[in-house]
């Protein structure tokens, strides 16, 4: 039987847990502090419960999950793994020093997988003896529900450790996407322009509700600035300022006034009760949506396309991944088979010729996009 380690019991770890049980595999897990410990398997079977409850689960299936869930109290628990996954704090040296420690005590051909979001995986598998079984399997909150989970491997792991980590977590359910090691692998770096065109537009004197409103009537769930209230202003604001960073402050990476005033205030949006347009929701659609729509589908479509052009990926990766990440109607390259390339490019031109010097290559089109 495959044999799955999960480190960090927290939500998400938990959650990665119960995804691979789930699915029928031997999960073995641990935290570092002994309450997350002792109450783990609590924690999943109420979650589980509610799902029975709700009909959405045989009870039968419930038993089976817990059964496949075993807490053990030290690493030296996880020697008959597959594959481990990490899901501890965001800090390079706590991961490396995990990896490091697992690799006197699993296979040699044990998968090891971080579920980070914003360290390089390069700079993870970096020092370990065994660099080249190191990749991200990156999950999206909560993993229970969100189908999408992110592969990125670092220019030295092996295709056989790539191929086992799609394997078992295809056959938990998961659509894996393939990324390369980026900076926000696909979903965490194509959403900026959304978050970013928005409150571009917010600067120029448009209003939230307008700008929500336009996407909505373009077929989205949720506008952008809807969603940064969903998330958190502050979370929006450190994701971007991450990015900013890791892209050399690249102004497709601009960090707006208005989400940093945001969370000046406090208005952080739903979590604080005030934010861009929380508690409020979005009037009507302006009579120019359909322009608003396609200036911000425009730098999607558009930054899509510098990522394609660093490799690692597809175009139908990146389109699935923001679909099933973000929920979006369409990727952006079925927004670009919409709009179609000459009214895309004509956009980014007149963006460009009317931002301010220092934003101007912010709209420079990618090579991809300019190729005929």
């Amino acid at each position: 039987m495959t044999t799955i380690g999960v480190v960090g019991l927290g939500t998400m770890g938990l959650g990665i847990a119960q995804v691979y049980a789930a699915a029928g595999f031997q999960v073995i897990a641990t935290d570092a502090h002994e309450p997350a410990r002792a109450n783990a398997a609590a924690r999943m079977a109420e979650a589980l419960e509610a799902r029975v409850t709700a009909g959405k689960l045989a009870p039968e299936a419930r038993a089976a999950t817990l059964a496949n869930l075993m807490i053990v109290e030290t690493l030296a628990g996880f020697a008959p793994c597959d594959l481990v996954i990490e899901a501890i704090v965001e800090k390079l040296a706590a991961k490396q020093g995990l990896f490091a420690t697992l690799e006197g005590i699993v296979r040699p051909d044990c998968v090891l997988a971080t579920n980070t979001s914003s360290i390089p995986v390069r700079d993870i598998a970096a020092g370990l003896r065994h660099p080249e079984r190191v990749l991200a399997l990156h999950f999206f909150n909560p993993p229970t529900v969100m189908k999408l989970v992110e592969l990125a491997p670092h220019d030295g792991t092996l295709r056989k450790s790539i191929n086992i980590a799609r394997e078992i977590s295809e056959k938990s359910g998961k659509t894996v996407v393939e990324c390369p090691d980026r900076p926000g692998f696909v979903v965490n770096r194509c959403a900026r322009p959304f978050y970013g065109e928005a409150l571009a537009l917010l600067a120029e004197g448009r209003s939230a509700s307008d700008i929500d409103a336009a996407m909505l009537a373009a077929g989205y769930r949720l506008g952008p600035l809807s969603l940064i209230d969903l998330v958190g202003a502050d979370i929006n604001l450190a994701a971007t300022q991450g990015m900013r960073t890791a892209m050399g402050n690249h102004p497709r990476y601009h960090v707006f006034p208005a989400l940093e005033a945001q969370v000046a205030k406090g208005h952080l949006g739903r979590k604080s009760g005030q934010g861009f347009l929380h508690p409020a929701r979005p009037g009507p659609a302006p009579a120019d949506a359909e322009a608003i729509a396609l200036r911000i589908e425009a730098t999607l479509i558009n930054e899509a396309h510098w990522l394609l052009c660093e490799g690692g990926t597809t175009a139908e990766g990146i389109d699935t991944a923001m679909k099933l990440g973000l929920n979006f109607p369409r990727g952006p390259f079925e927004a670009l088979a919409r709009h179609g390339r000459p009214a895309v490019l004509a956009t980014l031109a007149a963006l460009q010729a009317a931002a301010p010097t220092d934003l101007k290559p912010r709209y420079t089109p990618a090579p991809g996009l300019t190729d005929v």
